[in-house]
Order: C-alpha cells, then sequence, then structure tokens
C-alpha cells in the first residue's frame, strides 16, 4: 500500500492482507541501504495471525519517495508521523540494525505507546568502519562488497538456504544495487552519528526483545548484549551461527524467537 507522509509517497507491504488500522499494529523498519523485502517471512506470519502489518520502505529506500533522511532522530519523528498517518495509536515495533535503532529511539519517547519492541542486529551506537564511510560515500559498488563480505556469516556464504537456488551473497549485493544515488552513504552517515542508544535503552518501558547474532561482524554479541541490560526487564536470544543479517540467514528461527515474544500477549 502507499502512505502519504509530509506530502511525499511511502510505499508499505502488508504482508498480503489489506491493512486495518483496528487490529494490532505491527510496523518493520529495515536497516541501512535495505527495504521492506527483508522483512517476507516474518510480514506475512503477522498479517496472517491477527495482526494489521506495515513493512515499510524508509523515503528514499524501495518504493518510497526521496530524499533519504538525513539522521536518526529525523527518521525516529518521521514514524511518528507515518503513525499519525495510517491511524496506528500503539503499535508495536521491530527493527533491524539502522531500523533497530529508530524504532528504539521512537518507543522510548516521552510520550511513546509503542506497546512492544523487537530490535535484531542492534547496538547502543552504530559506528561505521571508515574505510566503510567513504566507499558508501563515493564508491557504492565497493560499499556493496564490503557490506556483504561483513553483514553475512561464514555459513550462509557457503550456500545450502532453505529456499533452493537461492546465494545470498548474490542477494545482498542485488539488494544494495537497487540504492539511489547517495542513499547508502546518508543511511551510513545517519548510522556514525547515532549515539544516544543507552540513554534510550535506560528510558524505555515496554516490554522488548533483542535478537543477536552470534557471529555478527557488525554490530558483534556484546554490543547487543549490552543494550539488553540496559533494557529494564529486556529479553534476548543469541543465534549461534549468523551473522548480521539474520532474517535472511535464520529466518525460520527469527520468526520463532518473534512468536514467541509476542504470543504470550497477543494470542
Amino acid at each position: 500500500m502507499h502512505i502519504e507522509v509530509d506530502g511525499r509517497r511511502i510505499y508499505a507491504a502488508t504482508g498480503g492482507r489489506t491493512f486495518d488500522a483496528a487490529k494490532p499494529v505491527v510496523v518493520f523498519i529495515h536497516g541501512a541501504g535495505q527495504d521492506h523485502t527483508n522483512w517476507q517471512l516474518p510480514a506475512r506470519w503477522f498479517a496472517w495471525h491477527g495482526h494489521a502489518v506495515l513493512a515499510i520502505d524508509l523515503p528514499g529506500h524501495g518504493g518510497s519517495d526521496g530524499p533519504p533522511l538525513a539522521t536518526v532522530p529525523e527518521m525516529a519523528a518521521w514514524i511518528g508521523r507515518l503513525l499519525a498517518a495510517v491511524g496506528a495509536e500503539a503499535p508495536a515495533l521491530i527493527g533491524h540494525s539502522l531500523g533497530a535503532a529508530i524504532a528504539l529511539e521512537v518507543a522510548a519517547a516521552p510520550a511513546s505507546r509503542v506497546r512492544r519492541l523487537a530490535l535484531l542486529g542492534a547496538a547502543p551506537a552504530l559506528p561505521v568502519n571508515a574505510a566503510l564511510l567513504e566507499a558508501a560515500r563515493d564508491r557504492p559498488l565497493e560499499a556493496h562488497r564490503l557490506i556483504t563480505g561483513w553483514a553475512l556469516g561464514a555459513e550462509a556464504k557457503l550456500g545450502g538456504n532453505a529456499v533452493p537456488g537461492l546465494w545470498l551473497t548474490n542477494a545482498s549485493l542485488a539488494l544494495l544495487a537497487r540504492n539511489g544515488p547517495g542513499v547508502l552513504g546518508t543511511d551510513f552517515a545517519a548510522c556514525n552519528a547515532w549515539q544516544s542508544g543507552l540513554e534510550a535503552a535506560r528510558r524505555l518501558r515496554c516490554p522488548a526483545l533483542i535478537v543477536i547474532g552470534g557471529k555478527d561482524l557488525m554490530t558483534p554479541p556484546r554490543a547487543g548484549r549490552q543494550l539488553a541490560q540496559h533494557i529494564a526487564g529486556a529479553r534476548s536470544v543469541t543465534l549461534a551461527n549468523c551473522g548480521h543479517m539474520l532474517m535472511a540467514e535464520a529466518p525460520d528461527a527469527v520468526l520463532d524467537a518473534l512468536i514467541e515474544f509476542f504470543q504470550p500477549v497477543e494470542a
């Protein structure tokens, strides 16, 4: 579906069901240089199990009009306007990487009504390697190779995916190649500048889940555990052989973790 926010057309996948804000709303927020397609399996499951789903494309990504937003606080404020546009008063948020930072800031805001928060590949801060930051700005094809090399765990690069014929290395490169000029560099600059994760974590009052990739090089497991320690009552799940792209590397395990986190309250 398309939503108008700030006079621009924004795309959101709904998991194959018509969006109905009267149902419990779940918003999926992708990471840097990504789009809604990262969430196909969990978005569909939630949509077909009683939820209203929005797997959004952030401004300038996927099917959404640009330009991309420059900072995590700007993106968090934009999510608030998106929620108002669709009438979602008490949503759950699920975010990955940059999307996790955005979701955390939204949920920790003083007037937040976020009812439940799941963060994947998350950390208290998202510093970006200087070489990657420069490549994302000036040499995107090189950046795509660096991201794919660091983001996927070793096992994911070897094949053996549950979907016959799917090679995650090439899928990652193809997804990154869809970015428009300047989008990836803007995203990584926003990641690099964001430093308020621990402060936001300490303010959080809704139930939270942290899903950690045991082999994650971009948001290392220790960073995910540190974030969880600063959120009152947070649960954490570690997927032992995963890198940073958990939804692609271990889709069933990610979905199982989300189902378990949501079901006790929302069965």
